[in-house]
């Protein structure tokens, strides 16, 4: 049949319909970017999610409200078979179409005309989340509206981006969002290894969450939804087969044979103290916070604390933290901040990072410094006598003095003046140098602490002390600390020599767990672990911190508005716990384990009553060992004196005369260490008395040790001067006479080297002089107020 030709006055009008298409399609594409550029994507996309913090295999240990006060995790590996089911369900051209399927529109038109009623639906899954993000009444304008939206998030959004959106905000009940969220709570693990049964329930709930979510009362109504999607996916081929299951029919089995969830499981809240810390450590983007804690690990050392404490509480202790470390990588197993989150004053504080009196816990820092600088050896005699500092007098915990005594002997019993004395040797500066290699910070300047660093004038945290003790385990050498498995690692830094802290370490294995302290004479244990104690200055702390082959523990107990407690003792309160630690965490191949003497260890000889090495003096000789790197200075204290053959009197050689000389060795304590074993009841052996007429010069000008540097005498109105004089006393290496004491160049009198010589104080600034019978001078600055 011939086609008849349109008539012109027709053409116009389809040429001007074409036109007026053509241009109300250019106005509508224009207006929609116009608007698509101009109107602000919807805002809860850029809401925060909850911030997960992980434990070490990447299981969730603590869950937090996100900033709606909503569950949503931020999806992460979601299991690919979820995501083929959803497709298949949802949106079977999600990657094809612009966010609004033409398709489907037609499709759900013909059904739903066909039946009479809705039956079928078009939204895509990019218009089910316009919804999520804005919702509105079910109104033609609203659906006018999400299409918009739709279009828009296509344009600005990629589809996985709208995909991760998607399963952020789908729906499960209560204030439950996204499917990570629901998985846990549903199910008690991650979205990322779902079963059948578990793929279809998740399905099944965002299509009525008011009727389907978890409830015992809504369960049968659930169980339909889930096996019904079940069967449609199977038919699909879209829902995949677990363990022996294979075909579609046992598949099905396996998902009817399945429970449903009947109530909401807690979220994880396993880490309060730590979690709150990583969140207020990290950046407020990181809503993911992976960590190296070890839950297994964490619930022991969270059990045992809070039984510790709980033990303690009636005798005033009530707050505690536990740090564990492994020392061979540097990763934080466990973080302890208190025994109970929330339940009494102060428990909501993370006491592992708050700083406190750091005790007698950094003499092994000192101990092993100065045997790496080679300005001791362990086993060397050092003086263990009442000092005062600058108006400081450090004193034992036990209030005694031996005198002399090994310095490894100092160390196992955590004497304070020999470590005072090797500190002011070494230099608070070094100390602090160490300290900030092993990761503590900020410091304040050294003139800050003082010589009671030493004792505990440095605050630390439960954790930078446990980072500290881990370079003593590792053979000095320090990997950092981490507590999250995506920080970078640091560079290793070595602090001392591998000799130097196993020296330090052996001398550390000595004592026992304080509670069984014979418990190796009795079984014949090995000393496995090395620990050391600390507790502070009026009994506000009580340390223990010590290491076994793997594992570095650090335990802390006190109170943290600083309220004092006789029971606040290192070794008696916080001992027996770092012990249960250590022993509940040794394995089989702990047991094992051999810490072997390292290499830069040599053999040197030494003076055998004091531990030096051997000088010209040293009568007898013994063996020691030593850095290779780093030998002490001989003998101190052995020296040759020159005696008159006839009287027996100590000489100058320098003197002219023709009396016959001898030369004897002697064992010179300083005047110090004489005058408290003297009191002990344990006089060393007498020194040649000087001569008279020739007194020798040995060792150097005599030293005032009282009053000690800038002190400050403070007179008390009405009573007497003489009531409150002040002692004046000197130290000497070698006695050589009486002491002649002046003060303001006046003389005040004459006292033997050993004893003092008291003075009426005057107000003011007073010069005080001594002066030995060789004419050497030693002075001091006294204020009188």
């Amino acid at each position: 049949m011939a086609r008849l030709p349109l008539s012109p006055r027709w053409r116009r009008r389809l040429k001007r319909l074409a036109l007026l298409a053509l241009t109300l399609g250019a106005l509508a594409v224009g207006g929609f970017f116009t608007l698509a550029y101009t109107v602000p994507l919807p805002a809860r996309l850029t809401v925060g999610d909850s911030v997960v913090v992980t434990w070490r295999d990447g299981t969730v240990a603590h869950v937090f409200l996100a900033d709606d006060d909503r569950w949503r995790i931020a999806p992460a590996d979601v299991d690919p078979a979820y995501v083929e089911a959803l497709l298949r369900l949802e949106d079977k051209r999600f990657y094809s179409h612009p966010g609004v399927d033409g398709a489907a529109i037609a499709r759900a038109v013909g059904l739903n005309l066909a039946r009479g009623r809705r039956v079928s639906g078009a939204s895509t899954l990019t218009m089910q989340l316009v919804r999520l993000l804005e919702p509105r009444p079910r109104t033609y304008r609203s659906k006018l509206i999400e299409a918009f939206r739709a279009l828009q998030l296509e344009l600005f959004l990629s589809k996985r981006q709208i995909l991760h959106h998607y399963l952020r905000f789908v729906p499960y009940g209560r204030n439950v969002e996204g499917v990570e969220a629901a998985a846990l709570t549903y199910f008690g693990h991650r979205a990322d290894a779902l079963t059948p049964a578990e793929i279809a329930t998740l399905l099944a709930v965002p299509q009525g969450p008011r009727t389907r979510s978890p409830s015992a009362r809504r369960a049968p109504v659930l169980r339909r939804a889930r096996d019904d999607i079940a069967a449609r996916l199977l038919a699909q081929g879209a829902l995949h087969a677990v363990g022996q299951a294979a075909d579609p029919a046992q598949v099905f089995a396996q998902v009817r044979g399945a429970p449903v969830p009947t109530s909401y499981r807690p979220f994880p809240r396993d880490l309060p103290h730590a979690a709150r810390w990583l969140r207020a450590q990290a950046n407020p983007r990181d809503r993911r916070l992976p960590t190296t804690l070890d839950r297994g690990l964490q619930r022991l050392a969270q059990a045992r604390l809070t039984r510790g404490v709980d033990a303690l509480s009636a005798r005033g202790v009530q707050h505690g933290a536990v740090v564990i470390i492994d020392h061979t990588t540097g990763e934080v197993r466990a973080l302890v901040g208190n025994p109970r989150f929330g339940a009494g004053p102060g428990q909501q504080i993370a006491a592992f990072a708050t700083p406190r009196s750091s005790g007698s816990t950094l003499k092994p820092l000192i101990f092993a410094r100065a045997i790496d600088r080679g300005r001791v050896l362990p086993g060397v005699a050092v003086p263990d006598v009442p000092q005062a500092r600058a108006g400081w007098t450090p004193r034992n915990f036990d209030g005694r003095y031996a005198g002399v005594v090994r310095l490894d002997d100092a160390l196992a019993r955590s004497l304070n003046a020999p470590f005072v004395d090797l500190l002011a040797d070494l230099g608070v500066p070094a100390l602090l140098d160490d300290l900030h290699s092993l990761g503590v910070g900020p410091l304040a300047p050294a003139d800050t602490y003082g010589l009671s660093a030493a004792v505990g004038g440095v605050a630390l945290s439960p954790l930078a002390l446990a980072g500290v003790y881990t370079a003593l385990a590792g053979d000095g050498r320090f990997l950092g600390v981490r507590v999250r498995r995506d920080a970078d690692r640091p560079a290793p830094r070595t602090l001392w020599g591998p000799g130097t802290a196993w020296l330090t370490r052996q001398v550390l294995r000595r004592r026992d767990r304080p509670d069984f302290p014979l418990r190796r004479a009795a079984t014949g244990a090995p000393a496995a672990f090395h620990w050391k104690t600390g507790t502070s200055t009026g009994l506000r702390d009580a340390w223990a911190v010590g290491s076994g082959p793997r594992l570095t523990i650090a335990v802390w107990l006190g109170n943290l508005d600083n309220q004092p407690s006789p029971a606040l003792v290192g070794a008696a309160a916080a001992g027996p716990l770092l012990f249960d630690l250590l022993e509940a965490t040794a394995t089989p191949a702990d047991a094992a384990w051999v810490d072997a003497r390292p290499s830069d260890l040599v053999t040197v000889a030494v003076c055998a009553d004091t531990g030096w090495p051997v000088g010209p003096a040293c009568p007898t000789h013994g063996e020691a060992l030593a850095p290779a790197h780093a030998v002490a200075p001989v003998d101190p204290y052995h020296r040759w004196l020159t005696v008159d053959a006839r009287t027996g009197e100590a000489v100058d050689p320098r003197c002219r005369g023709a009396q016959a000389r001898a030369r004897r060795s002697a064992l010179v304590w300083p005047a110090a260490v004489r005058r408290t074993l003297t009191a002990l009841g344990h006089p060393p052996a007498p020194l040649p008395a000087p001569a008279a007429d020739c007194p020798p010069r040995l060792g150097g000008a005599p030293r005032v040790i009282n009053p000690a540097p800038g002190e400050i005498v403070e007179r008390i109105p009405g009573v007497p001067p003489r009531a409150q004089a002040v002692p004046l006393q000197a130290d000497v290496d070698v006695p050589s006479g009486p002491l002649s004491w002046f003060v303001d160049d006046q003389p005040i009198g004459q006292a033997e080297a050993d004893a003092p010589l008291f003075w009426p104080p005057t107000p003011g600034t007073h010069a005080v002089r001594v002066v030995d019978a060789a004419g050497r001078t030693g002075g001091a600055t006294l204020v009188v107020r």
